[in-house]
């Protein structure tokens, strides 16, 4: 089953334990073994497996200890910056190159009479 925004949170959460059951017996781990290793009781892995309700820590350190930790950077993305902070940056960006110190500069060139290009 897809885990999409139609279903209930109950169909969610059990999927989610069906998912995590299945690889922890794919890493040929006991429920026991799991919650020894990721310092958690073995009536949490159970709950997490029932598509019960656990705790964020306890959520954490199971999918710390499954590897499945990294993924939530995917699942969660770091927020960019806001539109007002991107006009801020660039209000901050230079637009034009500044006078050179020291007094002023040359007048431009006359500019000569006006052409094509395709001239030969």
């Amino acid at each position: 089953m897809h885990i999409e925004s139609r279903l209930t949170d109950e169909a969610v959460l059990s999927e989610i334990g069906d998912r995590l059951a299945a690889l922890r017996l794919g890493r040929n781990l006991t429920q026991q073994e799991l919650a020894q290793q990721a310092g958690v009781a073995r009536d949490v892995i159970q709950r997490l497996e029932a598509g019960g309700s656990v705790t964020n820590a306890n959520l954490i350190r199971v999918l710390r200890e499954l590897d499945l930790l990294e993924p939530l950077d995917r699942l969660i993305p770091e927020p960019g910056p806001s539109p007002l902070a991107e006009l801020r940056l660039r209000g901050r960006q230079r637009r034009r190159a500044a006078h050179p110190r020291g007094g002023a500069t040359e007048p431009a060139a006359e500019p000569g009479p006006w052409r094509w290009g395709d001239e030969a």
